[in-house]
């Protein structure tokens, strides 16, 4: 092991806290929070609302005494509005996950809705990022910590964040692809009649529902429609504001030119919509509805493979064949978030001015940034982080296996929690922030991955029937594995820049402009014809220009640029630091 990384280890080491806990039996302290109180989470991620449940909830009732009730603007379909009603009101939320991008921060900052968190948190372990946190709050014009970044790293900006599956892919259900001969697929284009052919092998769905290769929903729509952009990963491009950036920086494209990647898939997608690929439902449905058409089997294609395998691949399917996999495209070059040690600032965790308890809160966020914290937060179905000690996995003699218990709830069954680790099945309990404090391909204190499925005692394991046939077939232990070998993954550094703020005129002018482009975008999808379809496109982009999109485009252009300078600053600061640790 290189001295860098001994360093790291130890740091970390040092850093890791022990947690209090109320849970009578697991720790020998209790809990020092005598009054029980209802935190409202407002959470820009969270896709589902309400009061937390199950064994997450549980954990966080033992150790703080605290119920999370979670306010989801993209459930409630309230999206920036639910936002600026609740900043009107001048309380957000007790504890708040939201965009800090384009000036938000230091606007939550100045209209009084944060907490300066320093004190609280000074002397925690969470300061282990303290390089990160003062980044990101290096932005605001007071003094102090008024919010802490996600998916923090210690790893190399050229790192990928992402593994053993990339975030974006050509997942398919793979027993049918097999069942057709694995064929081969040259372009994007080249999925449709391939797709076609897997709903002819099965066109229902175990529950006697109609089965399509496409299915979408609105809650996720911005600049642009969500679902469009995704394949445009496939080819190492992603969005930043009206502009699809290439992860190497060798290119940018306005997303409403005809020969942009977005109206490519766009083309892609009516055509698809005209073979009876496309789910009719995907207009009106929200995100749970989508991935419960998943679990369902009813959709036969997606774009990210942590939607798609927790859903569907259950160990009863696996053992027969049957599930998700990645297939590959010819000429496709997968898009990968780098590791940033800034953390990733778009989407940050803060305390609200209002808060009834801010310390208790300050203890809550630093459990969530601790090994514990990580591990239990991020736990998911299938995949993810590794859930709790104890009772997903247990320290061995050659590092971390699963027990009997986590086999079985990691690996996709959904199983019954024993009474004193909460109640209700594993999937009920999973915690509902959506928020990564870490990325995917940290180290614990002891030097083993937070995910469990890059674990060697995990990796070891038997094989599926359909893992191995993809392996047999791919050459590769893992999708990350097969795109590092043939070349087909296109790494953008990690960096915690973030845009200037836009005055209220700009503000303005991009609202309008992404409205009209999410329009248009759906009603291209279902269009009757091509002639339609061409017909709006043309008024599309008439209207965008009329609203004054170039002045935009500019303005996203030179950010975008930006942030690349940024990205290859980062690279170059890791590898000075890298030598001086050396």
């Amino acid at each position: 092991m290189k001295k860098g990384w001994k360093k790291t280890l130890a740091v970390l080491a040092l850093c890791s806290l022990v947690i209090i806990s109320c849970a009578p039996g697991k720790k020998e302290e209790e809990c020092p929070y005598e009054d029980f109180i209802v935190v409202d989470v407002f959470d820009s991620l969270a896709n589902v609302q309400g009061i937390q449940s199950g064994w997450f909830a549980k954990i966080v009732k033992d150790k703080f005494n605290m119920e999370l009730n979670i306010i989801a603007p993209n459930v409630s379909g309230g999206g920036d509005t639910l936002f600026e009603v609740r900043s009107a009101a001048g309380n957000l939320g007790d504890l708040i996950i939201c965009p800090a991008e384009n000036g938000a921060l230091q606007d939550m900052v100045t209209a009084g809705l944060l907490i300066d968190m320093e004190p609280l948190i000074k002397d925690r372990q969470i300061m282990r990022f303290e390089s990160a946190i003062r980044d990101l709050n290096g932005s605001v014009s007071q003094p102090g910590i008024y919010a802490i970044p996600s998916e923090v790293s210690l790893n190399s900006p050229q790192t990928p964040m992402e593994d053993p599956d990339p975030i974006y892919g050509p997942y398919v259900r793979w027993d049918l692809y097999k069942k057709l001969g694995y064929p081969k697929m040259d372009t994007l284009e080249d999925l449709l009649p391939v797709l076609k052919q897997m709903q002819e092998l099965e066109p229902t769905s175990e529950n006697g529902d109609r089965t399509y290769a496409f299915s979408f929903f609105k809650d996720w729509d911005s600049n642009l429609m969500n679902a469009v952009k995704q394949p445009c990963c496939f080819y190492g491009y992603d969005e930043y504001g009206f502009v699809l950036v290439k992860a190497d920086s060798s290119d940018y494209q306005s997303i409403i030119e005809p020969d942009s990647l977005y109206m490519r898939v766009l083309k892609l997608y009516f055509d698809a919509n005209q073979m009876g690929l496309v789910d009719p439902e995907s207009s009106t449905q929200s995100y749970e509805s989508f991935e419960n058409k998943y679990k369902e089997g009813q959709i036969l294609f997606c774009t990210w493979p942590w939607v798609a395998q927790p859903a569907y691949n259950t160990e009863a399917r696996v053992k027969e064949g049957k599930g998700f996999m990645m297939a590959d495209i010819n000429d496709m070059v997968i898009y990968s978030y780098g590791c940033s040690s800034a953390g990733n600032q778009k989407v940050v965790m803060s305390i609200g001015s209002q808060a009834e308890d801010p310390k208790r809160l300050a203890a809550f966020i630093d459990w969530l940034y601790s090994p514990e914290g990580i591990r239990s937060n991020r736990a998911q179905t299938s995949g993810g982080m590794a859930g709790p000690e104890g009772l997903c996995w247990e320290y061995g003699e050659d590092g971390p296996v699963l027990t009997d218990f986590g086999n079985k709830a990691l690996m996709g069954e959904d199983v019954e929690v024993p009474g004193e680790w909460g109640s209700g099945t594993w999937s009920e309990g999973i915690s509902t922030l959506n928020y990564s404090t870490v990325a995917s391909c940290e180290l614990d204190d002891k030097g083993y991955p937070y995910a469990y499925l890059l674990w060697d005692s995990v990796r070891n394991m038997d094989i599926s029937p359909l893992e191995q046939d993809w392996r047999d077939k791919m050459g590769a232990d893992s999708a990350m594995e097969y795109l590092k070998k043939n070349n087909k993954l296109l790494v953008s550094p990690g960096t915690g820049y973030m845009a200037p703020q836009e005055n209220s005129e700009m503000s303005a002018i991009r609202r309008q402009c992404r409205k009209v482009i999410q329009e248009y975008s759906w009603n291209m999808v279902f269009a009757d014809d091509e002639q339609e379809f061409n017909r709006l496109y043309d008024q599309m982009y008439k209207e965008v220009m009329e609203l004054g999109y170039e002045t935009m485009l500019e303005v996203d252009l030179q950010n975008a640029k930006a942030k690349e300078a940024a990205r290859w600053e980062a690279v170059e600061r890791f590898e000075e630091n890298k030598k001086l640790n050396q």
